[in-house]
């Protein structure tokens, strides 16, 4: 049978995705793999005919890199709704785990999804396993990648009655039965919101007998934790007793200081997680801004911090504007204001810049978007996070290594979730790569414009099939499949519980 014909892309700057320096060499890809990363004077790939006749990718003045993994989104339902995946796809980003924050679109069944389910959209979920929604994911064949994560909330009112309390034995039995089968189909762990209301009651009891699940099957536990403002040093214990007794490896979701009162403080909980390091595996992931943004929720309105408006069901005309104005408006109070717009989103400015800094920078903290493409106007991190990391953590501020921004976005994230084949540029391994031009990559999104295209972000591969062009500025492929966790993944060595 005759080869497939190969590409090459030629004469750039290579960061395979680990910490490495960059290194000029030639990437070789055939089919949906990559056949070889060349330096001048290595062995040719494939016959002399073979490589001759190869599409040669010119790719001088750029870095060309494994395609960025965003490790927290709410993709679930949209890489089926609009699978051409613009506002993830420009940015470079080539996989999506979706199922975060306790909020995944299996194995829940209902017409009408309640919050905090409904960031995935206002649909109907009909995906009762990992099984089925794979095959869906596969049949549409979306421009980038998708893994899953199985969310706890969506457990909860999958299996459970009354959500005012903790599971009860046989309630938990069903969630354990429905979890063991998803880690069977491929997930590569469980996320908890414990942050919202319907997860809110569930103890260390309910959630480590979960994280027991999927932790011998190397999955992780990924937590939106309880409290992200007062009582966040405590909430950052609870999650890694629940991953310890559990076993699994703990990622922090969306690591934050958030509220006035607790700006600064990252210096504390970065060195909490830091001593809870050195007993159990833990790493979190970050957005490089300093507005949130979830769901509406009087007790996130506290008369200080700016909320803008990204959506309401009851006045959708108010998307876009602050709660403020719209409170004085009405002549009301910011909270009651809050509560007339319900059902709806928003984006918090709670942050302070240098925590965010702080944060980005550390060296346990993976890049995720947390976007919300439901959202009438977005959050701009839905269009602009990863280019955003390069342009101010790298170029602009100097607080990261060109190489240390680019591993936080790829082999880190792909090591961390057991991502066969993804995250690092290397023979065998997938051909999911973006070549960007250094010296222009930036995000353009704004809270005002939050649908504008990034900058410097020139191609995007996704298993071999050139996907998107800043030229283009659309979907030309799409390649995509979804990821199940590696088969041979195992779980981390985690010290016992303290008694």
């Amino acid at each position: 049978m005759e080869e497939a014909p190969l590409t090459v892309l030629c004469n750039g700057r290579v960061h395979d995705g680990s910490a490495a320096p960059l290194r000029a060499a030639d990437v070789w890809l055939r089919d949906d793999r990559i056949v070889a990363v060349r330096a001048a004077g290595d062995p040719l790939p494939a016959s002399p005919a073979a490589c001759a006749a190869a599409r040669r990718v010119d790719c001088a003045g750029r870095v060309v890199a494994p395609g960025f993994i965003d490790v927290h989104t709410h993709d679930d339902a949209i890489v089926l709704e609009q699978p051409d995946m613009l506002p993830k796809l420009s940015q470079g980003i080539t996989t999506v785990i979706g199922g975060n924050c306790g909020i995944s679109l299996v194995p829940l069944v209902t017409d009408e999804p309640a919050a905090p389910l409904s960031l995935l959209g206002r649909r109907q979920f009909r995906f009762p396993d990992v099984a089925s929604y794979r095959a869906a994911v596969d049949a549409v064949r979306p421009a980038v990648n998708v893994a899953l994560l199985v969310g706890h909330t969506a457990l909860r009112m999958r299996t459970m009655a009354a959500l005012d309390r903790p599971a009860d034995d046989g309630e938990l039995e069903r969630m354990a039965a429905l979890l063991d089968q998803a880690m069977r189909d491929g997930a590569v762990g469980l996320s908890s919101g414990v942050f919202y209301a319907p997860a809110y009651a569930a103890d260390v009891r309910e959630l480590a007998a979960l994280v027991r699940v999927v932790a011998p099957y190397g999955g992780v536990y990924a937590t939106h934790i309880r409290d992200e403002l007062k009582g966040i040093l405590e909430a950052i214990d609870e999650a890694a007793l629940t991953a310890r007794e559990g076993g699994a490896f703990l990622v922090l979701s969306h690591h934050k200081c958030a509220g006035p009162m607790n700006w600064g403080r990252t210096g504390q909980t970065l060195g909490r997680i830091e001593a809870l390091a050195r007993r159990q595996p833990i790493g979190l992931d970050v957005y490089p801004y300093t507005a949130g943004s979830t769901v509406l929720r009087e007790d996130l309105v506290d008369g200080v911090i700016d909320i803008l408006i990204t959506g309401s069901v009851p006045h959708p005309g108010m998307a876009g504007r602050h709660l403020a104005d719209i409170a004085a408006e009405w002549g009301v109070s910011q909270v009651e204001a809050c509560r007339r717009l319900q059902p709806g989103g928003a984006c918090y400015f709670q942050m302070r810049q240098d925590d965010v800094d702080r944060i980005v920078s550390h060296p346990l903290a993976m890049i995720g978007s947390d976007g919300l493409p439901h959202d009438e106007r977005p959050h701009p991190r839905l269009w602009g996070a990863f280019p955003r990391v390069l342009d101010q953590y790298w170029r602009e501020k100097g607080l990261l290594p060109l190489e240390q921004a680019l591993h936080k976005m790829t082999g880190l994230s792909a090591g961390r979730f057991h991502l066969e084949g993804r995250g690092r540029l290397r023979p065998g391994g997938y051909a999911d790569i973006v070549v960007l031009d250094p010296a222009r990559v930036r995000d353009r999104a704004t809270y005002a414009e939050p649908a504008r295209f990034s900058e410097g972000i020139e191609q995007v591969w996704v298993n071999g099939r050139l996907s998107y062009t800043a030229r283009d500025q659309a979907c030309i492929g799409r390649a995509g499949r979804f990821v199940p966790r590696a088969a041979d993944a195992s779980s981390p060595a985690v010290p016992p519980a303290a008694s």
